[in-house]
């Protein structure tokens, strides 16, 4: 059966890339259809009941300025908000919040369902229908057939899904549901190269079964900070988390049963995530430390599930229960959900375009962790953008591609096109060269304005930005040009900063420049006209105290742009370069970089060779002059 409906976008899967896709694609006009093998599991937290943290909190922010739903949704339903770091820079700090699982889920759900242009069906989709290299649609297992443009699969970890707890195996998409496999074969067919990843996922524990009173309580942030630009409140009841550890009894138990781990007994193919190892991983990687930190973290409010974070596992149901019981607080508990790993196929992503278009097929979308990556805040990026990149490719746009000195979302896809992963790649401020510059406080100054441009801001948004950054600018050109003598009230209050008297004149960027004073201080001593709300305020204390670290990263930016600004063809012949080793030449012609800047981040790719790229591209240009 056809139906009679041709869409402009189908977007396949309702996990954190797929619900960003769908609305991005709806929301910039497109008739846009969603399929999910089941209704009520859109936008489910798989894993852990929570957003952001280190680097994925920037991915948060990042996405709500350009128009995204998560951010909004996360302070809508979050129990409970953190800002990591706090008492690092503000380059590292990171804004983390536990979700209510359920409310989280249903929040995105009716954001799904009210949104216009965008339907959504009950359907596996078994085969990507392509004539010549053009996508024309997409059939599910019952033979319905939809009629589509573009396509943007967001399977994450459903293409062959395999589960394993201990030496038990079974298919399946996550704990419960159906595995893709025949879109799995589907996309072999069609010519891509496919991998094999894993991940794995700790115990749920009943909480009427865990003692809290020997655990370490963790409340939240007070006042709770947001991730959204345009959400006022917190509407949700807070809760705390609890700390606890392993111990040598727990460690003992994992080594005298690796033999029932299918990750050490070889039955486990995938390779998994090397920053988040499984307990029995880090017991035998770490053999030197006694213990390692258990955070329980509530599922919700109306819930006694709890998340045993850091203890993800794939030991069998029995060494579970033994293994849970030896940790303080956790002798009497529990299991609700027992922990397992899944293996899953992912393709290699140096098949797809910064665009996240498939270079094999026309209006082709990979997005989410079919690309490589883990957590739900990459995929969440990478659905926005491809959502956004196939709604402009409809109206003939050019693609939207952020650089990597402009977006943590950049960063993320530059490294998965041009550098590969062989392993679920996960996102930190280590990964950007230009992290000081790309701060979760300031992701609306970076982004705010493609937001706009696509469509994905609203006008009311758009101008609470534009006054806040006039605000902002004001305000450090008014310390810059407002000078204070050295008067008993503003030597006693330096004095109780223990700073530095005044002997002359300064300027209030003078005095705000001293690492022990803060904004609130040059406040007391000259308050501006209109008082700043407090993130505009954090806006002028960094712009002030960083002002020369800053300047020197656009410094880089700007020394590194001449070789972004170098494009190469996309019909370049790397094998008819002379001097480009074998190696080099295979590399460049998988990769097809789009500019010098991007072959000289690919793996191998020597500054040699970058020379021989910039002769051959002079010489084909004199050539067509």
């Amino acid at each position: 059966m056809t139906m009679q409906k041709k869409y402009d976008v189908v977007v396949i899967g309702a996990g954190h890339a797929g619900c960003e896709a769908a609305l991005a694609a709806a929301r910039m006009g497109c008739n846009t259809l969603m399929l999910t093998m089941n209704l009520d599991s859109i936008a489910l937290m798989s894993c852990n009941p929570a957003i952001g943290g280190l680097a994925k909190g920037h991915l948060v922010k990042e996405i709500d300025a350009l128009g995204g739903e998560m951010a909004k949704i996360i302070d809508r339903t979050g129990i409970q908000f953190r800002i990591l770091n706090q008492s690092k820079g503000p380059a590292v700090r990171g804004t983390r919040a536990q979700a209510d699982k359920q409310r989280y889920r249903l929040a995105m759900k009716e954001s799904i369902e009210k949104q216009p242009r965008l339907d959504v069906k009950q359907g596996l989709v078994e085969k990507i229908l392509v004539e010549g290299n053009k996508i024309v649609g997409v059939e599910t297992n019952i033979g319905v057939t939809h009629l589509a443009s573009s396509v943007i699969v967001t399977t994450g970890t459903f293409l062959k899904g395999l589960i394993h707890i201990g030496l038990v195996h079974y298919p399946s998409g996550r704990a419960g549901e159906f595995p893709s496999n025949g879109l799995s074969d589907n996309l072999r067919d069609l010519g891509f190269e496919l991998g094999r990843l894993k991940t794995g996922t700790p115990a749920r524990l009943n909480g009427r079964t865990i003692d809290f009173t020997k655990m370490k309580k963790q409340p939240g942030d007070d006042p709770a900070p947001f991730f959204s630009y345009s959400e006022k409140t917190h509407p949700l009841p807070q809760m705390p988390c609890y700390l606890t550890y392993t111990n040598a009894s727990t460690h003992e138990i994992i080594r005298n049963n690796l033999g029932s781990s299918p990750l050490y007994a070889g039955i486990i193919k995938g390779i998994g995530p090397r920053y988040c190892p499984s307990i029995e991983d880090k017991v035998m990687r770490f053999s030197e430390r006694e213990r390692h930190q258990v955070f329980l973290e509530p599922e919700g409010l109306d819930t006694e599930e709890y998340y045993a974070n850091g203890l993800s596992t794939s030991l069998p149901y029995d060494v579970q229960t033994m293994m849970y019981r030896t940790i303080s607080g956790l002798e009497e508990v529990e299991i609700m959900r027992p922990a397992y790993a899944i293996e899953y196929d992912f393709a290699f992503p140096t098949q797809i375009q910064h665009s996240l278009e498939t270079k094999k097929i026309s209006g082709l979308f990979f997005a989410g962790q079919i690309n490589g990556t883990s957590g739900y805040e990459e995929a969440a990026a990478q659905g926005l953008l491809a959502g956004v990149n196939a709604a402009l490719k409809i109206r003939k746009r050019e693609p939207l591609i952020l650089s990597r000195s402009e977006a943590y979302i950049g960063v993320l896809i530059d490294d998965l096109v041009t550098r590969g992963t062989n392993e679920p790649y996960r996102m930190f401020t280590s990964r950007a060269e230009y992290r000081l510059l790309l701060r979760e406080d300031n992701a609306d100054l970076r982004l705010r304005h493609h937001g706009r441009n696509i469509g994905l801001v609203s006008e009311e948004d758009y101008q609470e930005f534009v006054e806040k950054k006039e605000r902002i600018d004001c305000e450090v050109l008014r310390l810059q040009n407002l000078w204070v003598k050295p008067t008993a009230e503003v030597n006693n209050l330096l004095a109780e900063r223990g700073s530095t008297a005044l002997a002359s004149e300064a300027s209030l960027e003078q005095l705000l420049k001293r690492p022990e004073m803060a904004y609130a201080d040059i406040s007391r001593i000259n308050s501006p006209p209109k008082p700043l709300d407090p993130a505009a305020a954090e806006q002028v204390e960094i712009r002030v105290k960083y002002e020369g670290y800053i300047q020197r990263q656009l410094q880089q930016v700007k020394r590194f742009a001449s070789l972004e600004e170098k494009n190469l063809p996309d019909d370049m012949d790397y094998d008819a370069i002379t001097g480009l080793g074998s190696e080099v030449k295979q590399k460049l012609n998988q990769v097809r970089p789009i500019s010098l800047g991007q072959a000289s981040r690919i793996s191998g790719i020597t500054p040699a060779a970058i020379s021989l790229l910039m002769v051959a591209l002079e010489k084909r240009k004199r050539g067509r002059a």
